[in-house]
């Protein structure tokens, strides 16, 4: 038969084959620059006391000392902070080992789109953690007046400035997260492949 007879459809002619897509080393730069945030801020906060000696009352002309100290451990806001910046520590190093190595262990093309939802549970974890911790630095630094919360940051000025800088990188890390969240949901649209005109 004529169909028989007929060769199998050849390439276009002049045209190459399309090479393999490159890994996206630029998401890999942002997951590590964002593992390093992440991880700086949880070092920081998790080693972060500071330990003062301060007169706590007069008696005649005798000061009454206290050894007071002041540790992330004290505040659960700060606790959640270390944890929710490990965690989202361990997520980007744990996607940076996936965008790797991970084709060899895609099960029906679903890792781009589970990549892309533990992102965004990761963004929405180390918000949390951020704001919680912004709200007790500010509250440490300037106090609350109508509720008679006395500032700390006068006392405890070493804490609060490592405090502020392990903040200040968590910021950082999660303005990448959003960045690197937003280039994992715009992997998952596929472009449209491109039809052959018959001539």
């Amino acid at each position: 038969m004529a169909l028989d007879n007929e060769a199998k459809p050849e390439a276009v002619h002049g045209s190459t084959p399309i090479p393999k897509a490159p890994r996206n080393q630029v998401l890999l730069v942002l997951r590590l620059v964002a593992f390093f945030a992440t991880a700086a801020a949880t070092v920081v906060m998790a080693l972060n006391k500071q330990t003062k000696t301060v007169v706590v009352a007069t008696i005649g002309s005798t000061p009454i000392r206290a050894t007071l100290s002041a540790e992330f451990q004290h505040t659960p806001a700060f606790v959640y902070f270390v944890i929710a910046n490990g965690m989202a520590s361990l997520h980007n190093l744990l996607m940076i080992v996936v965008e790797i190595w991970g084709d060899k262990f895609d099960y029906k093309g679903l890792r781009l789109a589970m990549i892309a939802i533990l992102d965004m549970m990761t963004v929405a974890l180390a918000s949390g953690g951020d704001g919680a911790a912004t709200f007790m630095a500010e509250l440490g630094k300037n106090g609350n007046s109508q509720a008679r919360w006395n500032k700390t940051c006068d006392k405890f000025g070493t804490f609060c400035d490592h405090g502020g800088g392990a903040i200040i990188s968590s910021f950082a890390g999660l303005l990448l997260l959003v960045l690197i969240t937003a280039l994992s949901i715009g992997r998952l649209v596929k472009p449209r492949p491109a039809t052959l005109s018959t001539v």
